[in-house]
């Protein structure tokens, strides 16, 4: 069987630019119909990138940009819905946890003294120095100062006495049923011989009554307003 040669073209055809220019040179516009093709073409393609870009600019980007706002917002609630339910998961164990904070603030509001009890207490600390065989040179309360719901009465103390017998009275400061704090400790030779003496700013506090802590509020509430 003989085979034919298949001959390929040696060169593209070529394009002429002056006849689709004459295409579009020689429209009619009232009869769209009997336009050439390539005008055709061009015009429909042209319209259809200008209903694209009008349906963009009017309806597409507005409603891209509310998408994009409406997938923030989506984000944001499900961050809500974790953060909710590891709370609801963890609910009984912050029911237990308040209580304990409940119980522990409760605690530490029974070791402060009323008014009524200050004075009492103001004699145990006295006794604590007296009981060690300390000598009071000063016991001076000062000023309350009140704080939101308690106050707080600085007393200045110097005491002659021994090292070890200063630091008995400390102990002793430490385990009365009350809070008792000292401050500003500075320890230097007494005029005595062979004692030393120590100043201090001793702290008590004591926890305002409902009078007291209205008081309070009456400022507070005031400067809000």
């Amino acid at each position: 069987m003989n085979a034919k040669a298949i001959s390929l073209p040696t060169s593209m055809p070529k394009v002429d630019f002056q006849a689709i220019a004459n295409d579009f040179r020689f429209m009619n516009p009232n009869d769209p119909g009997a336009w050439p093709l390539i005008p055709k073409v061009t015009v429909l393609a042209g319209l259809l990138l200008v209903i694209l870009l009008a349906g963009w600019w009017f309806l597409w980007s507005d409603q891209l940009i509310e998408l994009e706002t409406k997938q923030h917002e989506e984000e944001t609630l499900k961050q809500q819905y974790l953060e909710k339910k590891r709370q609801a998961v963890n609910l009984d164990l912050y029911i237990q946890q308040l209580a304990e904070i409940d119980r522990s603030f409760g605690a530490l509001l029974k070791q402060l003294p009323n008014k009524s009890e200050i004075e009492a207490l103001l004699i145990e600390v006295n006794q604590a120095g007296l009981g060690r065989g300390l000598q009071f040179e000063l016991f001076r309360p000062g000023q309350e100062q009140i704080k939101d719901f308690y106050a707080e009465l600085p007393i200045a103390v110097k005491i002659n006495g021994s090292y070890h017998d200063f630091g008995a009275f400390a102990a002793d400061i430490a385990k009365l049923p009350r809070i008792v704090t000292l401050n500003n400790i500075s320890i230097a030779p007494a005029k005595d011989g062979g004692l030393l003496s120590l100043d201090a700013t001793t702290k008590t506090f004591r926890y305002l009554d409902e009078e007291e802590i209205a008081r309070q509020k009456k400022p507070a509430q005031g400067a809000k307003k």
